[in-house]
């Protein structure tokens, strides 16, 4: 099934100003569209059709769903947000930027696309999701998604009794073996040049997790398609079938330097995020952030509920705006003799 998006270039309101443009269709913007229609707002979603998860055999953690294809959860996903009016456009944002507000002070941003077509949207909610960065290491990003896993609660239940193999790349792997080390009993710790002092040492040895201090040279393949272990630098070969690793975490900011959206890092390198407050609100007057974005280790249901409580919060505020405009409204056309105190 094709992650891409038809493109509704026909919709009346791709040529007006929507309520809210959603930038990104994964969990966390498509639950935050929902919303968004479900309250009669006009809303558009733009998605690239790259999701963190699209190599994923299934989402697991999900109550009710846990197994459920990726590309067949936003399918149905996008299928819901069309059936109250959302509108999908397939696409990948070029620019993001606020516009002068309307006479009555209610905000406009515009979001351009990188086929040159232009938006206008009253409020932004911005799901871009993350970007997961591997180790250098020659092979390893081939087998992402498959033999190559980062979270134990996605991939764990899958990849439980095989031989599994910890690539550490700082001081988080150390939590990561013991979590691992939960789903089987054939568990190597890769140290690949970081630290381990003799506690953390002690404590591997005590639930039997071996250490290898040589650095990892590349990935073998098997004649399977997957991963048959890891070289050494010196040549020799430690038999592995799956590969865990705590990839650094990137939020996706394509397109969105003109918003000035504030960012952090996450200690120990971890990534980089955006900063939002209560329901995803930002610094930046009309616009939200939802989903990885701005929570780098929320799964797919934690995303999801993110985006859902954006876009309730979202459409909240415009309730308070359309109420001020309409008694701006009447305080216009109203003579002042006939004004009540």
């Amino acid at each position: 099934m094709s992650s891409r998006i038809a493109t509704r270039a026909v919709d009346p309101l791709l040529e007006g100003t929507v309520d809210v443009i959603v930038i990104g269709g994964g969990a966390a913007g498509l639950n935050g569209a929902l919303m968004l229609a479900r309250s009669r707002r006009s809303v558009v979603v733009i998605d690239s059709g790259s999701p963190r998860n699209a190599l994923a055999e299934g989402v697991h953690g999900l109550l009710g769903l846990d197994g459920t294809p990726p590309a067949e959860l936003y399918a149905r996903g996008r299928d819901e947000v069309r059936r109250y009016g959302g509108v999908l456009v397939s696409g990948e944002v070029a620019a993001a930027d606020p516009t002068a507000p309307t006479a009555d002070g209610d905000l406009r941003f515009t979001v351009t696309l990188t086929d040159g077509h232009t938006l206008a949207a009253r409020r932004l909610l911005v799901a871009t999701g993350l970007r997961d960065v591997l180790p250098d290491v020659p092979g390893l990003a081939a087998h992402w998604g498959r033999g190559v896993v980062h979270c134990p609660y996605c991939h764990g239940w899958e990849v439980r009794d095989e031989p599994i193999g910890v690539l550490a790349v700082g001081s988080s792997s150390v939590h990561h073996a013991l979590l691992f080390r939960q789903l089987t009993d054939d568990l190597v710790y890769f140290t690949h040049g970081t630290e381990l002092d003799q506690d953390t040492r002690a404590r591997f040895a005590a639930r039997d997790i071996r250490v290898i201090d040589t650095p990892v040279q590349d990935v073998i393949d098997s004649t399977d398609g997957g991963i048959a272990g890891v070289r050494l630098t010196d040549g020799s070969v430690v038999a592995r079938r799956v590969l865990a690793v705590a990839t650094t975490m990137q939020a996706r900011t394509e397109g969105l330097a003109g918003l000035r959206l504030q960012m952090e890092d996450i200690p120990g390198g971890m990534g980089r995020r955006f900063v939002a407050g209560m329901a995803g609100l930002t610094d930046v007057p009309g616009v939200w952030v939802a989903g990885n974005a701005v929570d780098l280790t929320a799964q797919v249901g934690a995303s999801a509920a993110a985006g859902a409580l954006a876009g309730a919060h979202i459409n909240a505020v415009l309730a308070t705006a359309d109420t001020d405009a309409a008694i701006a409204e009447t305080q216009r056309i109203t003579p002042p003799a006939t004004r009540t105190a």
